[in-house]
């Protein structure tokens, strides 16, 4: 068994989607896997509810008022404590420094719902959709110091039909995370039970 970690700032449903997929697993189909912390930065954050709801210890660790370095300490002294192995990043609007990123090399993830590098940052989708994008998907890769630029592990991608909404496509995007992010992360969860990941 592996131990998972999730960083949110928001709405947490990739962060849900996480846990009920490493508990729902058939037995048959690997080794089971633990969602064992969830950290939070922002005090309204919606995912703490549903931390709460799961079960799952949710620690926050705010930014505001303090360097970044500070918070990142907290944050990496939390993960210990879980014995997290795996860190998945669930609209966790930060970019982490390049020292945490380096004490965790290979063992962070992240899903953004653009098909990286088209449309990094904040409001892939409204920007995309705005600009007359006919393509839209997701994007799981690993995450380093910069934004959205980290390698990619998998991709997909649909076009938009001819009466598409905003809403319309940002569901069919969300349906794709929170199916392919939980395979992306059980993958590297299997590796981490099975010796072949650094942490």
């Amino acid at each position: 068994m592996s131990r998972l970690a999730v960083l949110a700032s928001g709405n947490g449903s990739n962060f849900e989607a996480l846990a009920l997929a490493l508990r729902s697993r058939p037995s048959a189909a690997g080794p089971g896997h633990d969602c064992a912390l969830l950290v939070y930065d922002r005090k309204a954050a919606y995912a703490a509810e549903r931390a709460k709801k799961l079960g799952i210890e949710a620690r926050y660790v705010p930014y505001f008022g303090r360097e970044a370095s500070e918070a990142e300490a907290e944050i990496a002294s939390a993960l210990d404590e879980a014995g997290a192995e795996l860190v998945a990043l669930a609209g966790f609007m930060r970019i982490l420094s390049g020292s945490f990123v380096a004490a965790w090399k290979g063992a962070i993830l992240n899903v953004h719902p653009s098909l990286l590098p088209k449309w990094s940052g904040a409001h892939a989708i409204e920007r995309a959709f705005g600009a007359g994008e006919r393509v839209f998907g997701v994007t799981v890769h690993y995450v380093d110091e910069g934004m959205d630029t980290g390698p990619v592990i998998c991709q997909e991608s649909f076009a938009a039909l001819p009466d598409d909404s905003l809403e319309s496509i940002e569901a069919r995007v969300h349906e794709i995370e929170h199916r392919m992010y939980p395979r992306a992360v059980l993958e590297r969860l299997d590796a981490c039970a099975a010796g072949g990941e650094k942490k």
